[in-house]
């Protein structure tokens, strides 16, 4: 295991399988001490064409360098699933705006017409919203970078199974045919949006299963390990992807794996931070069962994180819209302010 500046592990995933398909019993070693100990590392040899990273950055950045009023041509609050543009400052962590202007999208789909009033994260599910006419190739580059993701995400999710001592497809049937993972292309901007001060984005834990976060070499990411009070820098690694566990590990491994806390800081006034965060996730309809921990496992366990502000839920779809409307208030109150007036009560 290589480790960059800041303790944050590496693992080179081309290294994950042996000659017969099987992981190898180092790679599994490793992945299994960063999950449980920091929480983050970083992943390289994942398989990204030669010059898709920078390709990406470069549509990212082009995207974000348009005029307004074309960015405000797919506005997120023209979605009620919560996809397309959202503007400085206005999504919101921990009740305060964050210094940064993204794009939201997931698979591309049809909307759920009809759906149990008791299952309403159905309404998460729809099309994308993209500048077709202005800028046909973000909508190629990001979703070939989610094609990508997706395979790198299910791969780490079968080395983390084995790392349980679970069979590599223990979690497989939760992501069955329609896994709802999520990506956003965001752009950082500071000394702008006043309200958020020095919070690009304010510390969180993720909702999902594993995420797969590009970012450029500006820097600003910090993590919070479990059980200290001291914040450690993410240091860039030029083309290296960023893995953290969301929620839903910290739920079925009752805390052996944590959803490890984490912030970033804006930029400095004048500069500019790019970040690709992608969230492998299950179908929205996935409740997600503990798995059945060794001995050894269950001793090191510490129990799911205890958060009034942030309970975590075992079903899939629930914790994911749970934190679309904290996030986004503007959104749900144009298209679903039921979930607000349920949410208050």
């Amino acid at each position: 295991m290589l480790h960059t500046p800041g303790s944050i592990p590496t693992l080179d995933l081309s290294t994950a399988r042996s000659a017969d398909g099987s992981f190898t019993p180092e790679f599994i070693e490793e992945l299994r001490a960063a999950a449980h100990t920091v929480g983050f590392f970083h992943v390289v040899g994942y398989g990204a064409a030669p010059t898709q990273v920078d390709d990406l950055f470069d549509v990212t950045r082009r995207f974000f360098e348009l005029p307004l009023e074309q960015r405000l041509a797919i506005h997120n609050r023209t979605s009620p699933h919560f996809r397309g543009y959202a503007g400085l400052g206005t999504e919101i962590t921990r009740g305060r705006p964050d210094a940064r202007e993204q794009i939201d999208f997931s698979p591309e789909r049809a909307p759920v017409a009809e759906y149990p009033a008791d299952e309403p994260y159905w309404l998460l599910q729809g099309p994308n919203l993209w500048p077709r006419e202005t800028l046909p190739e973000l909508e190629d580059r990001a979703m070939a970078w989610a094609d990508l993701m997706s395979q790198v995400g299910a791969e780490l999710l079968s080395a983390i199974a084995v790392a349980l001592h679970l069979p590599e497809d223990h979690f497989a049937e939760a992501f069955a045919a329609t896994p709802a993972w999520m990506a956003k292309l965001v752009h950082y901007v500071g000394g702008v949006v006043d309200e958020a001060g020095s919070q690009g984005v304010g510390a969180h834990a993720d909702y999902g299963f594993v995420t797969l976060l590009l970012q450029d070499e500006v820097g600003g990411l910090e993590v919070l390990p479990h059980g200290t009070d001291t914040w450690v820098p993410v240091t860039p690694v030029p083309g290296a992807l960023v893995v953290n566990l969301g929620e839903m590990l910290e739920v079925a491994t009752e805390g052996y794996l944590a959803a490890t806390v984490h912030r970033v800081t804006a930029p400095a006034p004048g500069v500019d931070r790019y970040a690709i965060p992608f969230f492998w996730s299950p179908r929205l309809d996935a409740v997600i069962e503990p798995v059945p921990l060794s001995d050894e496992l269950r001793a090191s366990a510490r129990g799911v994180s205890d958060d009034p502000e942030n309970p975590m839920l075992s079903s899939y779809g629930s914790n994911v819209l749970k934190g679309r409307v904290r996030a986004h208030p503007d959104v749900t109150e144009l298209h679903h302010p039921e979930l607000l007036s349920r949410r208050t009560a």
